[in-house]
């Protein structure tokens, strides 16, 4: 017994050597950058419910063996909120892939800070989003390389904090970008295509609360949709343009969003797609799907990538091709 003991102790060593020596992501060999996307899990510690969660978490990742995991927020729904976050995200590090997380507006609300959050999810195993610094909870950017082996930046990942609520008194709802992201984001986009030169790197981005497009590309009649749609779209009431800079910038071809649990689907509003992970968490909270997540596959050197949703039992539905499904004919 003290043998395995030690060995998996040994194991896990080697798993954080291998990530404090290298966090270089990279394309595979066939070209190919795969991502698993787990969204509201809502994860209730000591709660049975919240067992088929973690069951799907381990279903998914074993089919999929992907080159990143994105959590978009609302990991936990109950206290105690360290022991619940370190359920999950350690049963991802269990499969040894790199991982990392955005926040909910439900994460800070069981007794924990997004900052003493944060740096939990630095802790643990296979977290490659970079050390907070002086922030509460920063955006970061990842860059994904050549599958040639070189340093040569081939595509881009975006994460943002949505926040949780509004800060103005007469505007109800759910928070927004502020200007300040939306010109750290200007500014990063800016300097990656000076550095590919003067071409923007295909790019995703990723959070946890849409934005207002989601609702107008949804209710427009020319707009190609995928998948399932059964609310509107929890977004701000207020829009201070990070789509319109994605746009103008023109490297982000899509963006993967949660908080709305009865929603999957993919939509393509002005070349940019926007979409839903799928439900991951168990009956803790509503939800009228069954639990999965999502795939997205990165093509090196191309502004295409294929995405689908995994449900229980390997089944995979709602395959769609960027841009190609969403065009018509």
């Amino acid at each position: 017994m003290r043998t395995i003991v030690l060995f998996f102790f040994c194991l896990m060593l080697g798993w954080n050597a291998l990530f404090a020596q290298s966090t270089a992501l990279r394309f595979s060999d066939k070209g190919e950058f795969k991502i698993v996307q787990f969204t509201d899990v809502h994860f209730k510690y000591g709660n049975p419910a919240s067992d088929i969660a973690l069951e799907r978490i381990d279903e998914v990742l074993n089919l999929e063996k992907p080159d990143l995991v994105v959590l978009t927020g609302d990991v936990i729904y109950a206290a105690p909120a360290e022991q619940g976050m370190r359920t999950v995200l350690e049963r991802v590090s269990a499969h040894q892939v790199p991982f990392v997380v955005t926040f909910g507006n439900h994460d800070d609300e069981q007794g924990l800070t997004r900052p003493q959050l944060y740096d939990i999810i630095r802790s643990i195993p296979g977290n490659i989003q970079p050390d907070r610094g002086e922030a509460e909870s920063p955006d970061y950017t990842l860059t994904v390389k050549a599958s040639n082996g070189q340093s040569t930046d081939k595509a881009v990942l975006y994460f943002f904090d949505t926040h949780s609520y509004s800060r103005i008194p007469e505007i109800k709802g759910y928070d927004w970008l502020t200007f300040e992201q939306v010109a750290r984001y200007r500014k990063q986009s800016a300097e990656l295509k000076e550095a590919n030169g003067g071409k923007p790197l295909p790019a995703l981005a990723f959070f946890h609360i849409p934005l207002p497009e989601y609702n107008q590309a949804a209710s427009n009649e020319s707009a190609i949709l995928k998948g399932t749609r059964m609310e509107k779209s929890c977004a701000p009431a207020l829009n201070t343009g990070m789509f319109t800079a994605m746009k103008e910038a023109g490297d982000v071809m899509g963006m993967f969003v949660g908080h709305d649990h009865d929603n999957d689907y993919t939509v393509m509003w002005h070349g940019i797609l926007l979409g839903y992970g799928r439900y991951t968490g168990g009956n803790t909270v509503y939800n009228h799907l069954p639990n999965g997540a999502r795939v997205i596959v990165l093509k090196e050197g191309k502004r295409t990538f294929d995405t689908w949703i995994d449900l229980a039992g390997g089944k995979q539905v709602d395959f769609t091709v960027y841009p190609d499904s969403y065009v018509k004919k």
